[in-house]
């Protein structure tokens, strides 16, 4: 008799497969020691679509909203249905006489196999597998201490009523909003507040009128100090008329203060996609996808946790990890085994942080694709980290008073490196500071700057500023405001306070770009969320239930207490159709809808040709005329390795050249970055490749 053995997806079979010992390779599954391993791919098993109820909702019409299903169905799809019967006439073969749920420790992963399961009508008992890392070590003590099944079944619960409530608003306000404007607009539970903010932001920065200000300096002993923002230039230069006036500062304060900067918390995912997006230029979704591939190499532990900290079990082989990842990387410096710092079981939930695995030691780190290189590091180097000293500091604050005005001036010294220190290491250091700097004029001559003293004001000036509006939302950014999302409305002991998940985040961002809502611009270090005109008119005609971080929090927070059997899963589903039903039978269409609606062409460049705009279009980039042609679909571009995106259009359209990075040769596999510079003759484009050694 076998236990039948049910992962996630081939890779993590084999794994897991190679460990328990079954190696005979079959069609669909792997035998050996009494398992059949076998995997799902991705959702084998999804809600059906409406028109599997009915056919009428074939057509979307508004008439037949909402749609509501009293008995949920499912549906396998194409694509993978051998892979389904594959598994299901493993479930009921005779030989099998129980299952093991392998499926990722989750949620997400307790849904895929369960849906299976209960898509294949098994009734067979199955124990549940729950394990942080890929290490062999980890899946021998996972199987070793393998759980009941129904342990996890509020795991189960919650994460259908997410997929279910996400069905009832995805599939009513698309349709419902979609017939109503005569375009397909999609809505999402979570999708649509994110893009709220998106659209808020922009509006903020598009009404924000700068404000001028004005600020007095002084040179006193050589360092410039400066005075308060001062609103009126009136009263700006009245001050300043005083301090010429004075020629003298008098030193009122002279006071050094040490400051300490705690070593930084471990990764959750939601911080490695921000510190990753700020450091790299990397989006939520690729460090989601290169941390999934560490983790299905051995090489991290699960990456899709919401916490910050390890368990009081690992605290003893934290001192071996950390050397190795230490000797690994070349960093012979201090490392102290702080580890009681990332050790905290009341802030674990399903899973601890992201740590490496000790198989880094051994691994052919050059060997790993480059994206997976700079995540590992980064993981690599947060463990040492967290587990080192304090970075201290000691700030030095002056204050002068001048005509009865007071003036200050600061500056920073490092006296303790700390776990600094190893981040400098692994990720790069730090940049040398202007040893002429004002800074370095105080630090020198502190004695010079008794307090009382009387000294000559040197050099008095008035700048003018003005007031910046807020900037634009970044991954980093749009991350954090998702995961605080209405904080300061929830109770004080919510546990989840944000929107979406760790998990969810990256998807949903990449769904809001793909649809068409919003758009990344900008160089990749500083890319922008951009909401796109689409995106800002869906928000604009939008009722406010739909488009609410807080109540989308309020759904999240309540998903937890269904986990935990607080909150009924049924009652959480009446709530939300109740919600649907209202705003089915109460939206009125906003009026000039279609005035809004309306595309806009935002004019991209000034045509070489003719001088006309040039707007983007589905295929290409073209002049109003129709003089000049910048084809999306581009031979050129497709041997180098590239698409020729917008950014790249814009350059090449203004100043007839383009810097590329990471361009392929198809011959030697090898990159290399370039120069594309474009001339163009009645209106046929023409490309060619420069280098940095003028070639």
């Amino acid at each position: 008799m076998y236990k039948l053995v049910i992962a996630e997806k081939p890779s993590v079979a084999q794994s897991i497969a190679k460990v328990i010992g079954a190696t005979n390779r079959q069609d669909g599954y792997l035998e050996g020691n009494g398992y059949l391993v076998s995997w799902c791919v991705g959702h084998l098993v999804e809600l059906a679509e409406p028109e599997f109820y009915d056919e009428k909702y074939g057509k979307w019409r508004y008439e037949d909203l909402p749609i509501l299903p009293k008995q949920w169905e499912y549906q396998v799809s194409e694509a993978t249905r051998k892979q389904f019967k594959i598994l299901k006439d493993l479930m009921r073969s005779s030989d099998v006489e129980s299952l093991i749920e392998a499926t990722d420790a989750g949620r997400e992963g307790e849904l895929i196999f369960r849906l299976v399961y209960h898509q294949a009508g098994c009734k067979k008992p199955f124990e549940r597998l729950w394990i942080s890392s890929m290490e062999d070590k980890a899946i021998e003590e996972g199987f070793a201490n393998l759980k009941p099944g129904t342990e996890y079944d509020a795991l189960y619960e919650v994460a259908i009523c997410r997929e279910r409530a996400d069905w009832i608003v995805g599939m009513n306000a698309t349709r419902l909003f979609s017939t109503l404007y005569g375009q397909t607009l999609n809505v999402g539970r979570v999708m649509t507040p994110t893009l709220a903010m998106l659209v808020t932001r922009e509006a903020e920065i598009s009404g924000f009128k700068p404000e001028p200000f004005y600020t007095i300096g002084i040179t006193v002993g050589g360092v410039k100090a400066t005075g308060k923002r001062i609103m009126d230039k009136n009263e700006a230069m009245e001050v300043l008329q005083k301090v010429k006036d004075a020629e003298k500062a008098v030193i009122r304060k002279n006071r050094t203060t040490e400051k300490q900067e705690k070593a930084p918390q471990l990764y959750d995912l939601t911080n490695l996609q921000r510190e990753a997006n700020k450091l790299m230029g990397f989006t939520a979704q690729q460090t989601l996808d290169y941390a999934q591939s560490l983790y299905e190499k051995k090489l991290i532990t699960y990456p899709r946790t919401d916490s910050r900290f390890l368990t009081e079990d690992m605290e003893v082989n934290l001192p071996e990890l950390s050397k190795k990842m230490a000797d690994k990387f070349g960093y012979h410096g201090a490392l102290p085994m702080n580890c009681r710092q990332v050790i905290n079981n009341k802030k674990v939930t399903d899973h601890h942080a992201i740590i490496p695995t000790v198989n880094v030691h051994d691994v052919a780190f050059g060997e790993l694709p480059s994206g997976e290189q700079k995540i590992l590091s980064m993981v690599v180097a947060r463990l040492l980290a967290g587990i080192g000293e304090p970075h201290v500091i000691a700030e030095t604050e002056l204050e002068f008073d001048c005509a009865g005005y007071p003036f200050k001036a600061k500056a920073k010294q490092v006296v303790k490196n700390g776990w600094k220190d190893v981040v400098e290491w692994i990720l790069g250091g730090k940049k040398k500071k202007d040893e002429d700097s004002d800074e370095d004029r105080i630090l020198q001559n502190l004695e010079f700057f008794q307090e009382g003293k009387s000294i000559p004001a040197r050099e008095p000036e008035c700048k003018e500023g003005k007031t910046s509006p807020k900037k634009h939302f970044t991954e980093d950014t749009l991350l954090s405001a998702m995961e605080h999302a209405s904080a300061e409305e929830m109770p004080e002991d919510a546990e989840h306070k944000g929107i979406g998940t760790p998990a969810t985040r990256a998807g949903v961002i990449e769904k809001l770009v793909r649809i068409g809502f919003v758009e990344r611009r900008g160089e990749k270090k500083s890319m922008s969320l951009i909401p796109t005109h689409k995106g800002t008119a869906l928000i604009t005609v939008m009722p406010e239930q739909i488009q609410s971080a807080s109540m989308t929090a309020d759904w999240e927070e309540k998903l937890i207490e269904i986990e935990r059997g607080n909150f009924s899963s049924g009652a959480f589903i009446a709530e939300i159709s109740e919600m649907i039903t209202e705003l089915v039978q109460t939206y009125k269409v906003i009026e000039d809808a279609e005035v809004l609606m309306k595309p806009v062409q935002e004019a991209m460049g000034i045509c070489p040709c003719c001088g006309k705009s040039v707007v983007e279009k589905s295929k290409g980039f073209f002049c109003e005329s129709g003089d000049f042609a910048l084809w999306k679909n581009n031979k050129f571009f497709d041997a180098l390795g590239k698409k020729l995106t917008k950014q790249i259009a814009e350059k090449l359209i203004k100043d007839g050249r383009a810097k590329l990075k990471g361009c392929k040769s198809a011959k030697t596999g090898k990159t290399y970055d370039c120069t594309v510079v474009m001339t163009v003759e009645d209106g046929r484009c023409n490309f060619r490749l420069e280098f940095d050694n003028g070639r």
